[in-house]
C-alpha cells in the first residue's frame, strides 16, 4: 500500500503545472495556453468616443498583459483557483456541513456511581477512557479500559480501543451498560507471548522457530495460517447438557471435530464465526448455566441482545487455557489493529519522554540490590548476599522509627495514632471484603504478575491479608502484627522483617521480592466517577 502510495505522489510531482497551478495533462487536446488567448492591446485615439464598459474591459486587458509577462509561478491551491471558479472563496459559496452527532453515554465505576458523559458519534473506547481520567484526576498509564457488562446474561469484555462507543451501544440491551476498570493484561500477550500460548495448543501451517516475535508475526500476518486446538466444553444450544469436544480455532471460525480429535475437513463443523461476533467472558457460569468449570467463556453474536439460547458457550480446563483461546480470538479477529493500539501509547509516551516528569521503574530487568557500605557501591550478584541485604534494610527502617520516638515525636506505632489507619488512605487497600471478592477484583484487572491489593482479615481481627497475582494463580499471604520492645510492628515472615506501618510494608517489597514469589508492581484500583 506504501507503494503504491508513493508511486503516486511521484507521478504528481512530475507533471508539468500551468500557471494556474492545475497538471497539464488535464488541458483537453489542442488547447491553447492561457498567454495566447490574451489578445494584445488595441491603440485608441484620444479624439475616438469611449464607453465606460469599454475603458473597464481594456482596464482588465492591461492588467493580464502585466500578469503575463511575469515569471510563471504555480499555485499551491489549484482547486480554490480554477479557470473556471472564481480566485476566491466567499462565504457562502459552500454548503453549510452537517452538524456533528452527539449522545450521551452513562459509564459505572466499580462502587456504583455513575457519570453521563456527552461524546461524539466517532469517539472510540480509548477515548472516552483518557476523557474519564481526565475528570476524575487519575493516573492516565494506559491500562484503563471501558467494559461491556451483561448482567441478565452473565457476560462481560474489553472494548478494544479502536471500537466506536455509539456503535457498541447500538448492540446492547437495555439493561447493559458500561464499566470503567483497570485492566493491567490488555496487551500483556505483546510483552510476553509464550506465557499465553503454550506449545501443545498452537500449530502453524508452516515450520516456525518458535521465538515469541516469529509468534506474534504468525498470529499478526493475515497470509498466515495460526490454529489453537484442544479439548473444551461445549454447551449445546437450546440445551442443559455439556459436551467436552475437540475444538480448533482459524482465522476462518471456530471449528468441533465430531471424530475424536480429528481435524480433516469431512469431521469439522462451524460454530462460530469470527467477523459476526464477540467473546466474552462468564462471570458465573456455574451458578448460571451449569458449566462444569469456573473458566468459561462465550462467543456472542453482534445480532443477540437478550437470547441466551443462541450464545456459544465454552468452558477450559484451566485459567491458561481460557486466556490463550480469548487472546487467539482477538489477535485473529483484529490483527494489527490490536498491535497499533498497543504502540500508540508508547509512541506517544516517547515523544513527550524529554518533557515528562521521570518515573521510577519498578521492573524485574531494572532493579539490582546494590551496596553502599564502601567507599563507592557496588552491584550484589550474589542471591544470598541480596537476601541479607534486603532484610538488614528492614532492620534499618525498624531502627530509624525507634530512634524518632526516642527524641519525642509522636509514636507512630501507637494503637490510637495515625500510622494504625494511614493505609486507609491508599488505592491498593480495599478493607473488609471476602476472600472470594479480592479474587474476583483481581481477575477483573487483569491477571498479570505482581497485581495485589491489602485487605482486612477476616480470621484474625488485628491482621491484614496481602492478595497476590503470580503466573496467573492467585495467592494469599497474611501480614501478622508482632511486638517488640513494647512497640508494635507488622511482619510477612514472621518477625524476620518489621515494618512500622503497611505503606512501609508495601514500599518494601515493590523494591524487594523477600518471601514473595514477585515484586508488587501494580495495585487494584477502584474510582468514583
Amino acid at each position: 500500500m506504501d507503494a503504491s502510495l508513493e508511486s503516486l505522489c511521484a507521478a504528481a510531482e512530475t507533471a508539468p503545472l500551468l500557471h494556474n497551478g492545475q497538471h497539464a495533462r488535464g488541458r483537453p487536446p489542442g488547447a491553447r495556453p492561457l498567454q495566447g488567448q490574451v489578445a494584445p492591446r488595441q491603440r485608441l485615439q484620444r479624439s475616438q468616443p469611449m464607453h465606460i464598459l469599454a475603458v473597464r474591459r481594456l482596464q482588465q486587458e492591461d492588467q493580464q498583459l502585466r500578469t503575463s509577462s511575469l515569471p510563471a509561478i504555480p499555485n499551491p491551491f489549484p482547486e480554490l483557483c480554477g479557470p473556471g471558479s472564481p480566485p476566491a472563496l466567499t462565504p457562502g459559496s459552500l454548503p453549510p456541513g452537517p452538524a456533528a452527532a452527539k449522545q450521551d453515554v452513562k459509564v459505572f465505576s466499580e462502587d456504583g456511581t455513575s457519570k453521563v458523559v456527552e461524546i461524539l458519534a466517532d469517539t472510540t473506547a480509548r477515548d472516552l477512557c483518557q476523557l474519564l481520567v481526565y475528570r476524575s484526576h487519575c493516573v492516565d498509564d494506559n491500562s484503563w479500559t471501558l467494559v461491556e457488562h451483561h448482567p441478565h446474561l452473565g457476560l462481560e469484555r474489553c472494548l478494544e480501543d479502536h471500537e466506536l462507543v455509539v456503535q457498541v451501544e447500538s448492540t446492547m440491551a437495555s439493561e447493559s451498560k458500561f464499566l470503567f476498570r483497570k485492566n493491567y493484561a490488555k496487551y500483556e500477550f505483546f510483552k510476553n507471548p509464550t506465557n499465553f500460548f503454550p506449545e501443545q495448543m498452537v500449530t502453524w501451517c508452516q515450520q516456525s522457530n518458535g521465538s515469541q516475535t516469529q509468534l506474534l508475526q504468525n498470529f499478526l500476518n493475515s497470509s498466515s495460517c495460526p490454529e489453537i486446538q484442544g479439548f473444551l466444553h461445549v454447551k449445546e444450544l437450546g440445551r442443559k447438557s455439556w459436551k467436552k469436544l475437540y475444538v480448533c480455532l482459524r482465522r476462518s471460525g471456530l471449528y468441533c471435530s465430531t471424530k475424536g480429535a480429528s481435524k480433516e475437513p469431512r469431521h469439522l463443523q462451524l460454530l462460530a464465526d469470527l467477523e459476526d461476533s464477540r467473546i466474552f467472558s462468564l462471570m458465573a457460569g456455574r451458578k448460571q448455566y451449569g458449566a462444569p468449570t469456573d473458566y468459561g467463556f462465550c462467543i456472542k453474536p453482534n445480532r443477540v441482545r437478550n437470547e441466551a439460547k443462541e450464545l456459544r458457550l465454552l468452558c477450559a480446563e484451566d485459567e491458561q487455557s481460557r486466556t490463550c483461546w480469548m487472546t487467539a480470538f482477538r489477535l485473529l479477529k483484529y490483527g494489527m489493529l490490536l498491535y497499533q493500539n498497543y504502540r500508540i501509547p508508547q509512541q506517544r509516551k516517547a515523544v513527550l519522554s524529554p518533557f515528562s516528569t521521570p518515573v521510577r521503574s519498578v521492573s524485574e530487568n531494572s532493579l539490582v540490590a546494590m551496596d553502599f557500605s564502601g567507599q563507592t557501591g557496588r552491584v550484589i550478584e550474589n542471591p544470598a548476599e541480596a537476601q541479607s541485604a534486603a532484610l538488614e534494610e528492614g532492620h534499618a527502617w525498624r531502627k530509624r522509627s525507634t530512634r524518632m520516638n526516642i527524641l519525642g515525636s509522636q509514636s507512630p506505632l501507637h494503637p490510637s495514632t495515625l500510622s494504625t489507619v494511614i493505609h486507609r488512605t491508599q488505592h491498593w487497600f480495599h478493607g473488609r471484603i471476602s476472600r472470594e471478592e479480592s479474587h474476583r477484583i483481581i481477575k477483573q484487572q487483569g491477571l498479570v504478575d505482581g497485581l495485589f491489593l491489602l485487605r482486612d482479615s477476616q480470621s484474625n481481627p488485628k491482621a491484614f491479608v496481602l492478595t497476590l497475582c503470580h503466573h496467573q494463580k492467585i495467592k494469599n499471604f497474611q501480614i501478622l502484627p508482632c511486638e517488640d520492645d513494647g512497640q508494635t510492628f507488622f511482619s510477612l515472615d514472621d518477625g524476620n522483617t518489621k515494618f512500622s506501618d503497611l505503606i512501609q510494608l508495601v514500599d518494601f517489597y515493590q523494591l524487594n521480592k523477600g518471601v514473595l514469589p514477585c515484586r508488587l508492581k501494580h495495585h487494584c484500583i477502584r474510582v468514583a466517577l
